[in-house]
């Protein structure tokens, strides 16, 4: 599904007086610095991922003077979208998220009825971001490709989000017990086997998504024709040894964690390992390597969404700067293939026969950004 519908209520420096009409193809926008738009990507993404992708406090979003925001989304059909069904009922969903900052309240709808879940509002749109913060998938630590596979297994996985929630629960009751300075063993080992329980459920989840992603991934790889294809490996580590139960391997290493005071393996230290040569790639490749590294790779995921009817909506902020023209020609002409939804930033103007150089030029709608105010032209 796409969002074709974008309204907010002092969200940042946006001023929307009606909601904006988006195309479910690519939507590019662009204006000078602080004029709004990389905040209208933000809320965007409020609704996929019920979080800022930029900042970690929710009083950073809410305008200055405000305490509370919304945002409101409407969604189409998605690849089933047909024209009948566009004049008969032009949305498939309608989403709103609303934040109190002072009172801490959040308020969750989908199609006018409350959830209690993020996660039941992020499913009805995946998105994936694109801007400067995302090549630490590649150079950061481990927890940043948790964090990119987490999200494919959220989409493809409908029971995984309850899963790990419960096994994070597990865990911090588990590191509390460790840190205690009279440690109950008898304790200790009814949270150990709970822990092992759902350890192996999380991590055959995300080993199923990885593996379907790597299949993905070493096949748009190939058609792109990588000089590094061959000599890059791609490995799944689920946190702990797997050759031994997770259970053994707590008790072999009970010492170490009760010295540490909290857990030290299982799917909390889960990683995709990328190695080239035999070496991380964040020593061998390129900052350029890199940053093609980690669009193939998010391109790869939207392949996997792809194949169960998911669209994704992709957000790319401020184009120009983190990729140059080759990388932004072969990103605009994969995720057009992929029938993938876009929302392209940039400064400059942006000129679709560039964008999409010796290819035709999809569907598409401009405009222009302004002290928060979005123009179509």
């Amino acid at each position: 599904m796409a969002l074709v519908k974008l309204h907010t209520e002092f969200f940042r420096n946006l001023n929307f007086t009606e909601p904006v009409s988006f195309s479910p193809s690519f939507n590019l926008i662009y204006g000078g610095n602080g004029s709004g738009k990389t905040s209208i990507l933000e809320a965007i993404g409020y609704l996929g991922l019920g979080r800022s992708f930029r900042v970690n406090r929710h009083q950073a979003v809410v305008q200055h003077g405000e305490h509370k925001l919304t945002v409101f989304g409407g969604l189409d059909h998605g690849f089933d979208d047909l024209q009948n069904r566009r004049s008969e009922n032009p949305l498939a969903h309608r989403l709103g998220i609303s934040r109190d900052v002072s009172r801490k309240e959040t308020i969750l709808r989908v199609d006018g009825e409350s959830v209690r879940s993020l996660s039941s509002l992020a499913m009805h749109l995946p998105v994936s971001v694109i801007d400067p913060g995302v090549f630490d998938i590649v150079a950061g630590g481990p927890g940043k490709r948790r964090q990119f596979l987490d999200w494919a297994v959220f989409h493809v996985e409908p029971s995984f989000a309850a899963g790990w929630q419960q096994c994070q629960r597990v865990i911090s009751q588990r590191n509390q017990t460790l840190r205690n300075g009279r440690m109950d063993e008898s304790l200790l080992r009814i949270w150990d086997a709970q822990y092992a329980t759902l350890s192996e459920q999380v991590s055959s989840a995300r080993e199923t998504t990885f593996e379907g992603f790597k299949r993905a991934f070493f096949s748009l790889v190939h058609k792109v024709d990588m000089s590094w294809a061959d000599k890059l490996k791609l490995e799944f580590y689920p946190g702990w040894d797997t050759t031994q139960s997770l259970t053994d391997v707590l008790l072999r290493h009970r010492e170490q964690e009760k010295r540490m005071g909290h857990t030290l393996y299982g799917p909390n230290r889960a990683d995709i390992r990328i190695r080239f040569q035999g070496r991380p790639v964040a020593e061998t490749f390129s900052r350029g390597q890199q940053k093609t590294l980690v669009i193939l790779m998010k391109i790869a995921q939207s392949v996997v969404l792809n194949e169960l009817g998911k669209q994704v909506s992709f957000l790319v902020d401020d184009i120009n700067a983190e990729l140059d023209e080759s990388h932004r020609s072969m990103l605009a002409q994969k995720l057009q293939e992929l029938g993938c939804q876009v929302f392209i930033t940039s400064i400059e103007h942006p000129d679709p026969d560039v964008l999409w150089k010796g290819n035709p030029t999809p569907e598409y709608r401009m405009f222009h950004v302004e002290h928060g105010k979005l123009k179509e032209e």
